[in-house]
């Protein structure tokens, strides 16, 4: 036994070390809360923008040509009762536009794959002027509508161009990550709202209203192309009116591909 003097002292000693360790972590954490409050308060939406380019890759994601992305894909069921459909290999192609001046639709080129071994589940594509489906040619006004429910995230890297509009929103969180929210209007009108983390500066979410519903699609799993810097998520999950539509899981992406018209001309007959 240590005599009673020096346990007084030890345990005096370690109390003042339990208060040095929550202070200074309280300290921190306030520390934290001002530079939110502060340094936070005095971004401009269109710096917020442009530190989000500069995370996804710089001018390589800025301006790209064209995106190669494969994966799975797991879609439920519209109505109560129905299964969960497993698209094994999915696949997206785009050739992006830079001369884009809405917030939503296809712009350039683009095409996707859902497939279940080798049944197809769905085919659509537009080649910058017609859209496709697995069946040929889609009606002007069908596929307004799709695209309408299916496209807003690209706006943003056209937020900084004339014409564009970006506007800090209240911040918020997207899956416990605080962060900025930015919404980017196009000059022919639309726009969406983007949550951008102020860890990263990576883009988790964004969210725009569409014929379907309030779109909202969650960003995560990103990874980096070391030849590129490209950052990708490699899980997106998409939301109408809050629930849950279906999520992708991409397991590979290539940057900029050679790809021709031909590719997003599906067969009409």
């Amino acid at each position: 036994m240590w005599p009673r003097g020096e346990r007084l002292g030890l345990l005096a000693g370690v109390l003042a070390g339990i208060w040095i360790v929550t202070h200074s972590a309280q300290a921190a954490g306030q520390g934290r809360a001002n530079i939110d409050r502060n340094v936070g308060a005095v971004m401009t939406a269109e710096t917020i923008v442009a530190r989000a380019i500069e995370a996804a890759g710089g001018e390589t994601w800025h301006r790209p040509k064209s995106l190669h992305l494969k994966g799975y894909g797991v879609f439920q069921p519209r109505a109560p009762g129905g299964k969960v459909t497993i698209a094994d290999d999915y696949q997206m192609w785009r050739v992006f536009d830079r001369e884009r001046k809405s917030a939503h639709g296809p712009a350039g080129w683009v095409r996707i794959d859902s497939k279940a071994g080798e049944r197809v589940l769905f085919q659509v594509s537009f080649d910058g002027e017609r859209t496709y489906d697995q069946n040929g040619l889609v009606l002007e006004e069908k596929a307004k509508t799709y695209w309408a429910n299916a496209f807003g995230f690209g706006v943003v890297r056209k937020a900084l161009d004339p014409g564009f509009t970006a506007t800090r929103l209240p911040d918020d969180s997207v899956e416990s990550r605080p962060s900025f929210f930015i919404r980017v209007t196009g000059p022919a009108g639309g726009d969406s709202v983007f949550g951008i983390s102020k860890f990263d500066f990576a883009i988790r979410k964004v969210a725009f209203d569409t014929p379907r519903g309030w779109h909202e699609r969650i960003y995560s799993d990103f990874t980096t192309d070391p030849a590129t810097g490209w950052r990708q998520p490699m899980l997106v999950r998409l939301y109408y009116d809050g629930v849950k539509s279906n999520e992708i899981h991409w397991q590979e992406f290539a940057v900029n591909p050679e790809l021709t018209q031909a590719h997003f001309q599906l067969a009409t007959n």
